[in-house]
């Protein structure tokens, strides 16, 4: 049960004084005709008219009381929604002396939400504002939000310091960090501009927008761990998804050319700066082209993104200028590990034989993984990092790559690659596999590779395969982590500042 503080105390034998006085402190009706934003706007639009006709602007503004001046008989509020601030210029005279004396008796507090009506002006010191009439409580602060200091700057900008720094705190109480922290709002509008940008980009090239299944009855898809649950009446287990790759693909095999999916995946394993157990997730299936196709793709939605969101395809993020307009840099996974680790993995065809270079090399690596996966190692190890210009590393080894269609070239790579932008690896994609029989020959592959339970075991989907076996349309597959690329195009350094409730351990 909630034991309120010195100050929360405070608060609520405020509630008490106000109805006594008749006032209720959370009334069911609110009206408002503008936002602050709006206000200050319809006043400016007037102006060139003449003052009169300026001053004659009618309003009805809502917010939290931000700041409050009490001077005498005259008293000032600054009240913020989410367009903006805007000042209330409030006078015992035109609201009468019981209204007024609600903020002369400091029964009005800082975090309350207000409603103002009256007029617009501007005041002698310039600042447009409105000159109130009628003045109501809408709803009672009972906590106080953290202090927020402004400092304002030689260039006439105010800068706002808030006392809410521990990190932790923040995710944990989101709700107080967007209150605020103005730039914490920001990053999450931008966050929604994104995805309106990639859907706007990704109809006008012909998908269509579809959902599948969120718990499936055998996951795939990805290499990952999932998270398992059962349907009490069906007494079936299930699984939150980890991709939504194969049942996207399913729908070109029942006729669709293009298909694109946004929603979250949930994968049960570590968190870090650029993980989180559950993430918004973006995959496209197109028929009729290959992993060459894709590509292209990628680069056109990426600029366009920025564009749309930020005017231009220069980025700065983490103190590094990015320039995401086409085209970009493609290496060969062979060719990235050899330019930055110096190792040509190729004159070791074995596994045994390539952990004994990586070690002579001076790295350490786990015993006995396959060589796929030390391919993997090399690259993450030496190569990832480097990688700050938009880059493609195309042609993994088949091993690690269950769903893609090999290379022309050898046996022991495919058509699949992955985009690296400021170290960070942005997505994944194929020129995917549709033939039914190779598809589950690399399922039996990946059972003897893998151990059963491990997270990067891939099982087998028979219903998959039926599907694959009425004909899939030849098609190239991609797949984007949306948090991350709002990291980049937000110059956030972790996913948590990108996740409005990012998972946390649990508060003690």
């Amino acid at each position: 049960m909630w034991q309120p503080n010195k100050l929360e105390a405070e608060r609520v034998e405020r509630i008490t004084e106000l109805e006594a006085r008749g006032i209720d402190p959370f009334p069911r009706r609110v009206r408002r005709t503008h936002s602050a934003a709006q206000a200050i706007a319809a006043y400016e639009a007037a102006e060139p008219a003449g003052a009169e006709a300026a001053q004659s602007t009618a309003v009805i503004v809502c917010g939290r009381v931000r700041r409050v001046n009490l001077k005498g008989k005259i008293s000032f509020m600054h009240i913020e929604d989410e367009s903006g601030r805007v000042q209330l210029m409030l006078r015992v005279n035109d609201l009468g002396e019981a209204t007024y004396d609600l903020i002369k008796d400091k029964l009005i507090d800082t975090d309350d939400f207000v409603e103002a009506a009256g007029t617009m002006m501007r005041t002698k010191a310039g600042e447009i504002s409105v000159l109130v009439r009628e003045f109501t409580l809408l709803a009672k602060s009972l906590s106080p939000l953290p202090v927020v200091k402004q400092q304002v700057q030689d260039d006439g900008t105010v800068v706002e310091y808030g006392e809410f720094s521990d990190v932790e705190q923040r995710y944990r109480q989101r709700y107080a960090d967007l209150a605020v922290n103005r730039e914490v709002r920001d990053v999450f509008l931008k966050r929604a501009q994104v995805l309106r940008a990639i859907r706007r980009f990704m109809d006008n090239e012909g998908f269509l927008e579809v959902e599948t299944p969120v718990l499936q009855p055998v996951y795939g898809g990805a290499a990952a761990r999932p998270f398992t649950t059962h349907h009490n009446q069906l007494k079936q287990d299930l699984y939150l998804r980890i991709s939504f790759e194969l049942y996207l693909k399913r729908l070109l095999v029942g006729g669709y050319d293009a298909v694109y999916e946004i929603g979250r995946d949930f994968r049960n394993e570590g968190v870090s700066f650029k993980h989180n157990p559950e993430f918004t997730m973006m995959e496209f299936y197109k028929a009729y082209i290959d992993y060459t196709g894709v590509m292209d793709i990628t680069e056109r939605m990426l600029a366009s993104v920025a564009r749309d969101v930020l005017g231009g395809t220069q980025i700065v993020y983490q103190g590094q200028t990015i320039e995401l307009a086409p085209s970009w840099t493609r290496l060969t996974m062979r060719e990235a590990i050899r330019q930055f680790a110096e190792i040509d993995y190729m004159d070791y065809p074995d596994a045994a034989s390539l952990e004994a270079a990586i070690r002579a090399n001076g790295d350490s690596v786990a015993p006995g993984l396959p060589w796929g996966k030390l391919v993997g190692h090399l690259f993450e190890t030496h190569v990832e990092s480097k990688l700050i210009q938009p880059t493609f590393i195309i042609d993994y080894p088949r091993d690690i790559s269950p769903f893609a269609k090999k290379v022309d070239y050898d046996d022991l790579h495919v058509e699949r690659f992955e985009f690296y932008i400021a170290g960070m690896e942005m997505g994944n994609a194929f020129t995917e596999l549709n033939d039914p029989r190779d598809q589950e020959q690399r399922f039996i592959e990946m059972a003897k590779l893998y151990k059963t339970g491990a997270d990067d075991e891939t099982p087998l989907d028979e219903d998959y395969l039926r599907a694959m076996r009425y004909g899939m349309p030849p098609n190239g597959g991609w797949g984007m982590g949306i948090d991350r690329l709002v990291m980049l195009l937000t110059d956030q350094r972790t996913i948590r500042d990108v996740l409005l409730y990012p998972h946390l351990r649990e508060e003690k």
